[in-house]
């Protein structure tokens, strides 16, 4: 890719979530972030300064919703305003991890659904597209009516798991809901997939766990999309090793790896977890058994297709 990207209608910005990131994306584009400043009153209301012309510019801002959660929405949300205000000619929202996503439906009732309330406050703020990775539940597109592409890290951690050239993979869903992701993994792998199936037989007792697919042997590599407490993972992997597994990788997308998450990957039987920085992680979480990947080349590759008007799809192989 070229060092400078000569479309001049482009400007990317960020907020406070991931400049790290962002900076990657724009490097990878041949581009410069934006300038903007993002500060806060000392009773905690945000304020921010665009600080520089964006009038007719198509501008991709972007922003992982990531912890602190409600602050960098509202970041967000007070960019699309300022945005629109500024005669921005389209407010493009790159969002690599879509806070609350895992809250997309009724599971019980009285609950809301907020991952269509974020959906419906973009819209409403202004946004004209929005750009994110390995959503939650693909339905949430479906909450959108307006563009959306819903990129993947699969190929990104398969290629990787890959290049280690693993003995008898078997590629592992720890639960029912990510079966489809554990077979595009497995298909890309050449490998055969397996299900943790687990339940609680009652409220407050521990989950029994039941796999299935052969294991006996294998190199096991579960996959999830979030990694939030490592609850899950580590008692799948600990679960897979007790049923005869030789070793046990495990990678996501989104390490969210709140509480007490650090210290059960270091505790468990995984021997390696492979994330992408989606969210940025501080040092003291980047432990051994930790390794991230850069999803940077992706979305800034998304962003040249989308802003050249050329398919998306390609990304998807």
């Amino acid at each position: 890719m070229a060092s400078t990207y000569k479309d001049k209608s482009l400007k990317v910005l960020t907020l406070n979530s991931n400049r790290k990131l962002a900076e990657d994306i724009a490097g990878h584009i041949g581009t410069t972030l934006g300038k903007c400043t993002v500060s806060s009153f000392s009773d905690g209301e945000i304020q921010i300064n665009i600080e520089e012309s964006v009038r007719g510019y198509d501008v991709y801002v972007i922003q992982s919703t990531c912890s602190p959660v409600n602050k960098h929405i509202m970041e967000l949300l007070i960019m699309i305003d300022a945005l629109k205000r500024a005669s921005a000619k389209t407010i493009n929202i790159v969002m690599p991890y879509y806070g609350y996503a895992r809250q997309d439906r009724k599971a019980r009732s009285r609950e809301p659904i907020t991952a269509k309330l974020i959906a419906d406050l973009l819209q409403t703020a202004g946004a004209s597209r929005v750009i994110s990775l390995d959503l939650h539940a693909p339905q949430i597109q479906g909450f959108f009516d307006l563009p959306i592409d819903n990129l993947q890290a699969e190929p990104l951690l398969s290629n990787y798991f890959k290049a280690k050239d693993l003995d008898d993979v078997v590629v592992v869903s720890p639960d029912h809901g990510g079966v489809t992701r554990a077979r595009k993994m497995a298909d890309r792998l050449k490998a055969p997939i397996g299900i943790i199936d687990k339940r609680r037989p009652r409220p407050n007792v521990a989950e029994v766990m039941n796999i299935i697919g052969k294991i006996r042997g294998r190199t096991a590599i579960l996959v999830d999309d979030i990694i939030d407490t490592a609850g899950t993972i580590t008692l799948a992997a600990n679960a897979l090793v007790e049923n005869g597994a030789k070793e046990v990788y495990a990678c996501c997308t989104h390490p969210v790896l709140s509480g007490p998450a650090i210290e059960r990957i270091g505790n468990s039987k995984i021997k390696e977890l492979v994330v992408t920085n989606t969210i940025p992680l501080p040092e003291e979480k980047l432990i051994d058994k930790v390794t991230q990947l850069s999803i940077a080349p992706l979305i800034a590759e998304a962003i040249i297709r989308v802003h050249e008007k050329r398919s998306v799809s390609k990304l998807f192989e």
